[in-house]
This record gives structure tokens, sequence and C-alpha cells, in this order.
């Protein structure tokens, strides 16, 4: 069977995880957080525009499946728990072991399995179980970011407990609504709609705060449709 290796969406793929590994060598060498956000960033936006390629293009297969959950683990996994760690080592001052800072890789230890499930998993087509890694990722390194570029200041206790939160997200049972419409008619996508409209509104409220803000409303939303439907049942 012949393979088609650099196709649209595979260099697509590619490109992501090469922010991905950009973002490790601004954080480990550069100590350059904001940096590390932004590419993090781009790197989720060539994640999602690989997937629309290749349904346009025509270029589905299991070949592009498997080279973007590789580059998913390395910018969605492996890029935030380094800017996690380097947080960690900044806020600590020898407060805590040093040790304790290691505690955050288990954010990419779970971003793995979260996204070997979603490969293999048939009920995720509609929407997600669990947290998806990019939304995870965008608060890791979004807290990066504030610790640059604001007077925040998370105390090194709360780094490798936000890693534990996030990672327990991921690898939760917790049925998450899709942002991906198969219509943009009212009925069927009011709660895609309203989140859209109050995560637009938060963005020039909150300005660098939105992220962590979107991501946590969108956590909620999902778990009160949660309880919605079962208590329905």
């Amino acid at each position: 069977m012949k393979i088609k290796l650099f196709t649209i969406p595979n260099l697509l793929t590619l490109s992501n995880l090469l922010c991905g590994a950009g973002a490790i060598h601004a954080t480990l060498v550069g100590g350059n957080l904001t940096l590390a956000f932004w590419l993090i960033a781009a790197a989720a936006l060539f994640d999602f525009f690989d997937g629309m390629a290749a349904r346009l293009l025509g270029q589905s297969g299991p070949l592009g499946v498997q080279l973007d959950s590789l580059a998913d683990d390395i910018s969605f996994g492996l890029a935030p728990s380094f800017v996690l760690f380097v947080l960690f080592d900044r806020t600590n001052g020898g407060a805590l072991p040093a040790w304790v800072g290691w505690g955050v890789f288990l954010f990419a230890a779970c971003a793995a399995l979260r996204l070997a499930k979603f490969n293999i998993d048939e009920e995720q087509h509609t929407e997600f179980r669990g947290l998806p890694t990019p939304a995870a990722t965008l608060v890791c390194v979004s807290l990066g970011l504030l610790s640059e570029q604001t007077a925040f200041a998370m105390p090194a206790w709360g780094v490798p407990l936000t890693a534990a939160v996030l990672a327990g997200l991921m690898v939760s049972p917790l049925p998450m609504f899709s942002l991906k419409f198969r219509g943009f008619g009212w009925p069927g996508n009011e709660l895609r709609y309203l989140f859209l409209l109050v995560a637009a509104a938060m963005i020039p409220l909150l300005q660098l705060y939105a992220l962590p803000a979107i991501v946590a409303l969108y956590v909620l939303l999902s778990a009160g449709r949660a309880l919605r439907k079962r208590c329905a049942k």
C-alpha cells in the first residue's frame, strides 16, 4: 500500500508538532513562557485546521490519525508540563521539596492516555469524554503567560495541584459538548451558541485572564448538561 507522507493535512500536523517543540525550547532554554504560550496557541490552530483540510481534500486516513496524536502529545502533553515545571521552579523558592515539581508531569501522562483513548473510543464522534487536551493545555500555558505579563502569582503548591486537577479531568468519563456544528440553526446548538457568546464577552472583560475562565466555563456547562441529562432519566 502506497502511503503519501507529505500531504497538506500532514504538513499542518507537523507544523503543530514543530510549534510544540519550539515551545519546549522556549521554556527550557530561554525561560520565555510568553513565547511558549504563543507557540502552543499556534499549535492549537494547526491542530484545528489539519482535520478540516483532511476532510475538504479527501485525504483522511490512518496515518493522519496516528500522526495527529503524536503531534498533540508533544504540543498538548509534554510542552505544557514543562511550562508548569518552570512555573513551579520560579514560585517555589525552596518552600517545597524539588520532587514535588515533578508531579506536574502527571499532566503529560494523562494527556497521552486521553489521546490514545480518543483514537479508539467510538463514543467521541459527537461529544468528548473528558476535557480535550488542547483546552487543558491552554490553562497551563495561560498561567505561564499571566505570571510574566501581569501581577498574577500562583503559590508553588498550586502548580502541581492544577496539573493534577486538569489531568483528572482529561481522563474522566465526564461527557463534554463539542463545538463542531452539524448545522447552524438554533435548535440543537443552544449550548454551543451560549458558550461562544459568553466566551466572547469574557475576552474584553477579563483580557489575559479570559482563557482559564473560558475553560472553567466549558467544564461547568458540560457538568451541568450531564447532570441535567441524568436527572431527566
